[in-house]
């Protein structure tokens, strides 16, 4: 092949493990200037998406090509790395294509704005490659600072003013419990590399010093990922930010807590094959009872929900607690479905958002309530929302179905022999028949219920792309999984190897 790692190599030499990175570092340099020179958000626009293309042409070209490299011992790039930085960059992108036309993002400084994005995604990738505890951390924090500006930037709004205080007071407390377990994890294995942990420990006994290590950074990461009871963040958050930023915040950063987990404690607890005498059954209870609670909680508590964007946010705290299955089962395949379900969500939950800030745009509000007759005025932004929903309800034959389905098997089945997790599952599975009820509202406000107007609705053609796009992927991943679950089952094998 003429294009190949081998370009990616030639270009970045042995920064080549960060390419995708810093090509996006480039870009958030010179988008302020790009904004100060031509006062024009297409024009920035423009710049931020080729810069995002180049980004994951780099990446693509690494990931087909079975690329594998590592940089200073702090960053290594590989299967698990690669499908990773996919998923951040596509949730950047879908988040630059539509902030263009969406209202909510007008008065912002358009410049700043867009480096903060790709800033933020440069944070997770950072986290995708990491193989230290330092480099985690540090991409942890870029991804939370440049989230917590992002939200504050909708100043016209007192909710987000409010939601960006409570962001950054939670986040501050995440930041400081994660640190404390980081700290008292090296202070156990005596280095910050993963793998050597890894190594560490699984000649040593149990010690006090690493239960502290694994229930802070247990609770630090429970705020990335907004699972119970380190969720109270996330709606705020959610209704006050501009759309975009909610639906980048829904898809993208929480996902970087995930990674972090899957990271530490995969590796500590199952590649380095870790003794019974780390207590690893009891970390695996811990995350079950975790899940449990997340999933019950984040749909209950969406049924009484009349603001959209808040009971999405709920959906996505419930969304949560069926990925920590993955935490609880600890095998391959759980891994594997877990980060397939990763990618359906982005495409599940982001489509939706993109439907509920086109719809701000053009002047529908946030309440359910105002959804009434939508399938009269913008038939398919109807049709493409209720996709959307059966899919994060698990209808079948969409994507939702298909990664729940190899999610809740992989807490039934462990190489065809019956796990101690499928109560687990069970739960999991009636909490996906509740969350239909409230997802249904929606449906029903926009196809049965009676609006006020008949009048027709102009989405801008960004969000309609953008909606497109995650309409296709939807449908798509639903009936042909193996496009992205063969290179998900590549990357788990990377952890178990």
């Amino acid at each position: 092949m003429i294009f190949d790692s081998s370009v990616v190599t030639a270009i970045f030499g042995q920064f080549a493990p960060l390419a995708p990175m810093i090509v996006l570092i480039i870009g958030a340099l010179i988008l302020p200037a790009v904004f100060f020179s031509t006062k024009r958000r297409e024009a920035v626009t423009a710049v931020s998406m080729a810069v995002i293309a180049v980004s994951l042409l780099f990446n693509i070209l690494m990931m087909v090509d079975g690329y594998q490299g590592e940089y200073a011992g702090l960053f290594s790039y590989d299967a698990f790395a690669g499908i990773m930085i996919l998923l951040f960059q596509v949730v950047i992108f879908l988040a630059a294509l539509v902030s263009v036309s969406s209202s909510e993002t007008t008065r912002m400084h358009y410049g700043a704005y867009n480096s903060l994005l790709l800033a933020a995604s440069v944070g997770m990738m950072f986290v995708a490659t990491a193989s230290d505890l330092i480099t985690i951390f540090l991409g942890v924090e870029l991804a939370s600072i440049m989230s917590y500006v992002l939200v504050a930037m909708k100043r016209s709004d007192p909710r987000a003013a409010e939601a960006a205080v409570k962001y950054v007071i939670i986040g501050g407390l995440s930041t400081a419990l994660t640190l404390y377990g980081l700290s008292m994890l090296y202070g156990v294995a005596g280095t910050t590399n993963i793998a050597d942990i890894a190594a560490s420990l699984s000649t040593q006994e149990f010690s006090w010093a690493f239960g502290i290590a694994m229930i802070t950074m247990i609770a630090g990461y429970g705020f990335k990922v907004a699972a119970v009871p380190f969720h109270m963040w996330a709606p705020d958050v959610y209704e006050g930010a501009a759309t975009p930023v909610s639906m980048f915040l829904g898809t993208g950063s929480k996902k970087v807590g995930f990674v972090a987990l899957f990271k530490v404690f995969l590796v500590i607890f199952v590649a380095a094959n870790a003794t019974a005498s780390f207590a690893t059954e009891e970390i695996q209870y811990v995350f079950a009872v975790i899940a449990a609670i997340t999933m019950t909680v984040g749909n209950v508590v969406a049924i009484s929900q009349n603001n959209i964007k808040r009971m999405l946010a709920y959906s996505s705290i419930a969304q949560a607690g069926y990925i920590l299955i993955v935490m609880a089962v600890m095998t391959e395949y759980a891994l594997a479905s877990g980060m397939f379900h990763m990618f359906t969500h982005v495409f599940m939950k982001g489509g939706a958002f993109l439907v509920v800030g086109a719809l701000i745009t053009v002047g529908i509000g946030e309440k359910i309530s105002d959804y009434r007759g939508l399938a009269k005025r913008a038939p398919l932004i109807a049709l493409a929302m209720a996709v959307f929903l059966f899919a994060l309800a698990g209808i079948p034959p969409l994507a939702g179905f298909t990664s729940k389905v190899f999610l809740f098997s992989s807490a039934i089945y462990d190489n065809g022999v019956m796990t101690q997790w499928i109560w687990l599952a069970f739960i999991a599975i009636l909490n996906s028949a509740i969350s239909l009820y409230y997802y249904m509202r929606v449906v029903k406000a926009m196809f049965i219920d009676r609006g006020e107007t008949s009048e027709r609705i102009k989405i801008p053609r960004t969000f309609a792309a953008a909606v497109a796009i995650c309409f296709v992927f939807v449908c798509v991943l639903g009936v042909f999984p193996q496009l992205i679950m063969d290179f998900c089952a590549d990357a788990a094998s990377v952890l178990f190897g």
